[in-house]
C-alpha cells in the first residue's frame, strides 16, 4: 500500500512545503518517541481522507534539523500547517484523529 505521506528532509522542505500549491501538514517525529508511534497511523489517515485538499509531509526530527530549530520544534510529535509560505498553525503533542481534524477544519474548507 503506497502512502499518502511524504517523507522530507530539510533539503526538501522549500520544494515540498513552502512552495506548494496545497494547504501542507508537516509532521515532525523521532524514531525513539512513543506517542509518535501512536500518532503515525492516524497521520496517515488523515492524510488518505484530505489528499484532495492536504498534502502531509513528515519529518524526523534526529538529523540535526535547521528547520526544526527555525519551525521552534521543541516537542515531538509535532504539527505546523503551511499554506502560501505561511505557518497557518502550530501544535505539539498527542491528539486523537478529531482533535487533530478539528484543528484542521477551519483550513480545509
Amino acid at each position: 500500500m503506497s502512502s499518502n505521506v511524504i517523507v522530507i528532509n530539510d533539503s526538501q522542505f522549500e520544494t515540498e512545503i513552502l512552495k506548494s500549491e496545497k494547504l501542507v501538514l508537516a509532521y515532525f517525529w523521532a524514531t525513539w518517541c512513543g506517542p509518535c508511534r501512536l500518532m503515525s497511523p492516524l497521520i496517515e489517515k488523515v492524510a488518505t481522507e484530505y489528499s484532495d485538499r492536504l498534502k502531509v509531509v513528515k519529518m524526523e526530527v534526529d538529523p540535526k534539523s535547521k528547520i526544526v530549530k527555525q519551525y521552534q520544534v521543541e516537542g515531538v510529535p509535532a504539527f505546523r500547517l503551511f499554506q502560501n509560505q505561511e505557518l497557518l498553525l502550530s501544535d505539539e503533542g498527542a491528539m486523537t484523529k478529531q482533535q487533530l481534524i478539528d484543528k484542521l477544519e477551519p483550513y480545509l474548507n
